[in-house]
């Protein structure tokens, strides 16, 4: 099965969910690709002793996941897109969603 999980949160618990479920479902075989939106595109900078954002995110592409970063909302909070979660547009969140056959929001 293919996969989309859009997520537009940077809390801790919530972010580290989303992308463990992407392991998860990567290591059950499916496709997954994931869209960051709004204060999501952060998720990189994320620190929380419990909570490993950052390393979840590097499991996640490790294991073939992709990631994508809203351009607008990287614009806005004055950052640029990285090797791990390159800029990216709204046709490619469509492109995202007419791709998977299951699209999951966090």
């Amino acid at each position: 099965m293919k996969i989309g999980i859009v997520l537009e949160t940077k809390e801790a618990e919530k972010a580290w969910n989303a992308f463990r479920f992407g392991v998860k479902a990567l290591e059950n075989g499916h496709e997954v690709r994931l869209f960051l939106l709004g204060e999501a595109v952060e998720c990189e900078g994320v620190s929380h002793p419990q909570f490993d954002v950052p390393g979840q995110m590097a499991a996640f592409a490790e294991r073939g996941g992709g990631i994508l970063a809203c351009g607008t909302c990287l614009r806005s909070r004055h950052m640029e897109g990285t090797e791990l979660c390159p800029v990216s547009t709204m046709q490619d969140l469509v492109d995202l969603v007419v791709w998977a056959d299951r699209v999951v929001n966090f």
